[in-house]
């Protein structure tokens, strides 16, 4: 079988992704019934420093990280199905973006508790 890979955007025009790596569990609530597409789950923030640190906030808990780059990229493929006279179906991977780095939250999470007045 062979599976043809394309990039119509060109090899300097792709879109950069990212990883986010978190240790642990990330767990829902039961109210959402296993449906978490567009479900946010926290606030990701990067600090002014030189140093590429990032916070991940969720619910009451801070975790900091940092900007980290994968030894080898990672490409980001969607399936399309084609249509061949010869031998049936054909599929056919279209680059969608590049991954070269990942922000990994290796600490455990620092609690964020509000003062009393």
């Amino acid at each position: 079988m062979e599976i043809r890979v394309k990039c119509r955007c060109g090899e300097d025009e792709c879109s950069e992704w990212t990883i986010v790596e978190l240790q642990g569990v990330v767990e829902t609530q039961a109210s959402f019934q296993g449906s978490i597409q567009n479900l946010e789950i926290g606030r990701l923030c990067h600090t002014d420093s030189s140093q590429g640190t990032y916070t991940f906030t969720v619910g009451y808990h801070e975790l900091v990280g940092s900007k980290v780059t994968l030894k080898k990229p990672l490409l980001v493929l969607k399936k399309l199905q084609l249509d061949e006279q010869v031998s049936g179906k054909a599929t056919e991977l279209e680059v969608v973006g590049i991954i070269r780095t990942k922000i990994l939250f290796k600490t455990r999470p620092k609690p964020l508790i509000s003062g009393t007045n």
